[in-house]
């Protein structure tokens, strides 16, 4: 019984085929999934498909990406929406510098926004980073974001800061990554986060995992990562399926 803690099933790359992905998901034993939205699009559309399916659930947020067309009403909307009983974490959220589509300075604005918001309707957070590692954690002990914690989506932060975050109340969440030959600084953290801590996500239709690296991914691929995690880890795959669905049912209140 596996859990993908963060995809995008509400991904145009989906549009053709979504029912027979998510047949595809539940016969790989991936029992589980929150789809996140994070645009005007997306957003309604993961809710969608939450609802239609009993163990599929919807993270909103906005990503920093498009943090220049974000505003009070859009906020406000996030904050409605939180309301949904399917709606289980705020994001996904942060910061984005490899983009340059929105500046430094409006996406901090738009992640300490979202952060706050998520503390006023007791949400935990879904944290996207990119090439920004020491601004998002900067912001992060800045706006006490420990106080509803979350997640670390497909970390990409320093080894050291691991322990930080785990203090900071996050879970770390890995995805195909730590599958590929060419990242062996993954599997080192895969190695020392705290088996209470730790989450798998495919982020689909994004990072497929080897074997099919190059190709779409979708959530039946969340074994490819289980799989390598607990040989790092030196534990089963039925144990680490169980671990890390237990953690994001903790995570998201489930």
């Amino acid at each position: 019984m596996l859990f993908d803690t963060h995809m995008h099933l509400n991904a145009k790359q989906y549009k053709e085929d979504r029912d027979e992905v998510i047949k595809r998901a539940f016969n790989e034993e991936v029992t589980h999934m929150t789809i996140v939205g994070f645009d005007d699009e997306t957003i309604p559309l993961a809710i969608e498909i939450a609802e239609a399916h009993e163990n599929i659930y919807a993270a909103v947020g906005w990503h920093p990406v498009d943090a220049i067309h974000f505003n009070k009403e859009k906020l406000e909307w996030l904050e409605e929406l939180t309301k949904h009983p399917k709606v289980v974490a705020l994001g996904e959220m942060g910061l984005d510098y490899h983009w340059d589509t929105s500046s430094k300075d409006i996406q901090k604005e738009v992640f300490k926004a979202q952060i706050n918001l998520a503390k006023k309707v007791k949400l935990p957070i879904i944290i996207h980073n990119r090439e920004s590692s020491e601004d998002v954690k900067k912001i992060l002990i800045e706006e006490h974001a420990e106080e509803v914690g979350g997640i670390m989506h497909c970390y990409s932060s320093p080894i050291e800061d691991v322990k930080d975050y785990i203090e900071m109340n996050f879970y770390i969440s890995l995805a195909g990554p730590v599958t590929f030959k060419n990242a062996p600084e993954v599997r080192e953290i895969a190695k020392i986060i705290p088996l209470d801590r730790l989450l798998i996500e495919t982020d689909s239709p994004y990072l497929t995992p080897h074997p099919y690296r190059g190709k779409r991914n979708e959530p039946a691929y969340l074994r490819y990562i289980a799989e390598e995690i607990s040989k790092v880890r030196g534990i089963s795959l039925e144990k680490l399926a169980e671990i890390t669905t237990k953690n994001a049912k903790k995570v998201f209140n489930i």
